[in-house]
């Protein structure tokens, strides 16, 4: 009897259904993002636009997205406000219906950072209650929680193809509908989060008295977390480049219609939603750093070989990249909670504004290399990004228990 208690205290429950529910929510709050990427040629189409401006549209709204998330962190750590995040899918609606009927890119401009606006809302408060509601299975909970905005992020194109291109620019204010349920979702996880929470510091109090932890030391935190924020910016930089550019790329490079981009964009992007769970799951048997290893590394002999492959290759070869490097982002992220455990929020809203602020100033600086050199040459420089994988080497080991 002894031993089934002390199993029980010092292993919590997981709360699959309120991580299941996380996940949706999540998946409609990165759909309503993916449609702005997924729209850019009919955008570039109709107010004829350049790369740059394409690439300013997404430094806007990925600027605006990162500012305000390690802000919100830092505030509800203080603070918790369990139903933040439905306020940010107000100005997620709110964004929507703007670039809906947007008439200059200037308005353009502003919609996409009301969309920005309510993701970095979102994030910090979700991604806390994803850590509360994990019990010891912390890959498992932000794996189930990422897959769900990957698989939003590989729906826009989607989307895209099946209502934006053959209805318009009109059409996105259809997804305000998304917001709505999304809305609603979201309320009913604010009114978990109060058990839930406090059923985490209960659990986290009994461990204390079994074992002192000492906090890492400044030196180990400061060189972990610039480690991880060098390793983000280029995983980013090479994932904005698919985001952004892939359908153009396809286009050109292939002559594919618009609608048959998109769906290989879908193709890349889904694979993503899998390796993202994969990457939770295993690190959770194998440890965070052996994971970012193998995710940020290992896709270098793929990213080399693919600006010289044809079609059919070229489909296979941004899957396999796309599932390997997307394993990453669970595992850098449950490693910069471990080193600051007090601190979710900030790391939650400091990583996915990282997320959002990099992929931004990557975006910006791709769009400029393209209009310059071209959309092909833009895929032959991202090709080496991985090789700042090995900058994990300095990564300091931590103890985890898997």
């Amino acid at each position: 009897m002894t031993t089934t208690a002390t199993t029980t205290v010092f292993r919590p429950r997981t709360h699959l259904a309120v991580l299941a529910v996380l996940g949706v929510t999540h998946l409609l709050n990165d759909l309503m993002q993916s449609v702005i990427p997924a729209a850019y040629p009919i955008l570039k189409n109709d107010f004829g636009l350049d790369f740059v401006q394409i690439g300013l549209i997404t430094l806007t709204f990925q600027i605006a997205g990162s500012l305000l998330q390690p802000v919100m962190g830092l505030v509800t750590d203080r603070y918790p406000a369990p139903y933040s995040p439905v306020v940010g899918m107000m100005f997620t609606l709110s964004g929507l219906v703007c670039l809906a009927f947007a008439g200059s890119y200037a308005a353009i401009l502003m919609a996409v950072a009301l969309i920005g606006i309510g993701s970095s809302i979102f994030h910090p408060e979700a991604t806390r209650m994803a850590r509360y509601a994990a019990g010891d299975r912390q890959g498992l909970a932000q794996g189930i929680f990422q897959v769900g905005g990957q698989a939003g992020g590989a729906l826009g194109p989607v989307f895209a193809a099946l209502i934006i291109v053959p209805w318009g620019q009109g059409s996105l204010a259809w997804f305000a509908v998304v917001a709505l349920m999304a809305m609603l979702l979201l309320t009913w996880i604010g009114s978990k989060q109060r058990l839930i929470s406090q059923e985490f510091a209960d659990n986290r109090a009994r461990r204390s008295k079994e074992r002192t932890v000492a906090p890492h030391a400044t030196s180990t935190i400061i060189i972990g977390l610039v480690v991880l924020t060098v390793l983000m910016f280029t995983k980013n930089a090479y994932g904005e480049s698919f985001r952004s550019f892939y359908t153009f790329y396809l286009i050109e490079r292939f002559g594919l219609s618009i609608p048959a981009s998109q769906m290989m964009l879908f193709v890349f992007l889904i694979s993503a939603a899998v390796g993202v769970l994969i990457g939770g799951i295993v690190g959770d048997a194998i440890g965070r750093q052996r994971i970012i290893w193998i995710s940020v590394l290992g896709p270098l002999p793929l990213t080399l070989i693919l600006p010289y492959a044809d079609l059919f290759w070229t489909g296979v070869l941004t899957i396999l990249i796309n599932l390997v490097m997307a394993s990453a982002f669970a595992s850098i992220l449950i490693y910069a909670m471990d080193l600051l455990p007090n601190r979710i929020g900030l790391i939650g809203g400091l990583f996915y504004g990282l997320n959002f602020g990099l992929g931004g100033i990557a975006a910006a600086i791709l769009g400029v290399m393209a209009d310059s050199y071209g959309v092909e040459t833009v895929y032959r420089v991202c090709s080496f990004l991985p090789l700042a994988g090995l900058l994990a080497w300095f990564l300091p080991p931590l103890d985890e228990r898997r």
